[in-house]
């Protein structure tokens, strides 16, 4: 057990060593307290491994399995907690193969990455009994066997891509990346000044990506509060969002943009995109992030223990959306998500059942640096794009940019810390059907482990010691 747990806090501290830099630039806290959080994290962000490595203690030393039935329990255990255990950041080894572009990412449209993610234990324990017995020619057999499982995963998700249905509609979408960094973010909350001068650097960037499109786009997308003010009705006439008003007006562009909101009612702040149409007013209604990320927009806890808030006054205090929902502009029904929303297969199933042509993410990840997390937050948000084939278009503030179509293909990737614009004609279909996944897949993958920890237990026991005669 103490294994397990020290497995989990190396691994979590090599995969999230950012934490630290979002809690001092993002939080406002001293950097001593950022490394307290990432000593907290990593001692306790991916507690399924500890629990499966406690559960497989328990069978090892209470039940008597074959050697072969404990080796088959651990994937199965490791996976069976990964599902059940909630987690901050849900991550499991599927996301690897999409990240080196190995066809088998593509049989996420049956299995979904967590699926994935079992196939991957089970070809390291193969590759485990292969080590184990590498002195035999067991070891070989059970090496080409791991070797050949591999390509015929791969081979499976080549034939995967290959059938799928060609899409019969093509969107124009112009994304703008105004690599706005931190601080000036926090300035334009709290300063007219600052928010006028992010206004005018999309604005002019728009006006750049327009005259370079040769033809107007469908619509464009600014990223997660890329426009600093809320958007609301009646509030087109004045202030910067009659400058705005006046500017899609002028080029007749529908847009999508991340912008705060307010909590009908009670006042709350709401991370929000809203839909202009060409004429600068709101096409559909605005949609509310729901999915709020822990200690950056939400508290846990606070609200039972007051208390916290005054231990950290610069947590956020968002207001969550009442759900996923599709909006409708320039005739494409958009299933919107904000950042971390991605990162729920949930979020984008419940888009996929309300019949979204392509997912659209606003992001920003300027508070993370740009080593690892943007790379692990593309991944992760793109393989929903898989899972429920349909493109996705992710906008970011200072990277990483990107669209994949529903095939798996990247269509172009932003550089990191730069102003970028991009004019993505992404391919999708105007009535896409269900996945496998979508539709029975995401009940059958969790249901797997458990059932073959079951068998296993059954079938995997030691006969009995022969009783001794007490005559004898």
């Amino acid at each position: 057990m103490f294994g397990s747990w020290l497995a989990q806090f190396v691994l979590c501290g090599i995969a999230f060593h950012w934490i630290p830099r979002t809690v001092h630039d993002f939080g406002g806290l001293p950097w001593a307290a950022g490394a307290a959080a990432l000593a907290l994290f990593a001692a306790s962000g991916h507690l399924f491994l500890v629990l499966a490595g406690l559960l497989f203690a328990v069978a090892r030393d209470r039940l008597r399995l074959s050697p072969g039935a404990q080796r088959a329990l651990l994937p199965f255990l490791t996976a069976a907690c990964w599902e059940s255990v909630p987690m901050l950041f849900p991550w499991n080894l599927g996301y690897p193969w999409l990240a080196a572009g190995l066809p088998v990412f593509q049989l996420a449209e049956f299995v979904g990455f967590g699926g994935l993610g079992l196939l991957t234990l089970l070809l390291n324990l193969a590759l485990l009994a292969a080590w184990e017995r590498r002195r035999e020619r067991a070891g070989a057999f059970l090496l080409a066997g791991a070797a050949g499982f591999l390509l015929l995963m791969n081979g499976a998700g080549r034939l995967a891509a290959a059938i799928l249905s060609p899409p019969d509609a093509t969107a124009r979408i112009l994304v703008v990346q105004g690599n706005v960094a931190s601080f000036e973010k926090a300035a334009a909350e709290s300063g007219e000044d600052a928010r006028i001068a992010v206004l005018k650097r999309y604005l002019r960037l728009t006006r750049q990506g327009l005259s370079e499109a040769g033809r107007s786009p469908d619509f464009a997308v600014w990223p997660e509060t890329a426009y600093p003010e809320p958007l609301e009705e009646g509030a087109a006439g004045r202030g910067l969002a009659l400058v705005l008003r006046e500017f899609l007006r002028g080029h007749a562009l529908p847009l999508v943009t991340g912008a705060p909101g307010a909590e009908a009612g009670g006042g709350r702040r709401t991370n929000s995109m809203a839909f202009l149409g060409p004429d600068g007013g709101l096409a559909d209604r605005r949609y509310d992030k729901t999915r709020l990320l822990p200690f950056g927009e939400r508290l846990p806890l606070a609200g039972a223990f007051p208390g916290i808030r005054r231990l950290l006054p610069r947590s956020g205090d968002f207001a969550p959306g009442p759900g996923p929902g599709i909006r409708r502009l320039s005739g494409i029904r958009i299933g919107p998500q904000i950042c971390y929303e991605g990162l729920f297969p949930g979020i984008s199933r419940e888009l996929a059942a309300r019949r979204a042509q392509l997912f659209v993410n606003v992001t920003n990840d300027s508070w993370f640096g740009t080593w690892a997390e943007p790379r692990q937050h593309l991944y992760m948000t793109m393989a929903r794009g898989i899972e429920f084939r349909r493109p996705i278009l992710r906008a970011t503030n200072t990277g990483i940019t990107a669209a994949m179509a529903a095939g798996g293909s990247f269509l172009a990737v932003s550089p990191q810390g730069v102003e970028w614009v991009h004019l993505y004609e992404v391919p999708f279909r105007r009535e896409p059907g269900p996945t496998f996944y979508q539709s029975y897949g995401y009940r059958l993958v969790p249901a797997v482990p458990w059932l073959a920890i079951a068998c296993i237990l059954l079938a995997g026991r030691k006969a009995p010691f022969p009783a001794t005669d007490p005559a004898g």
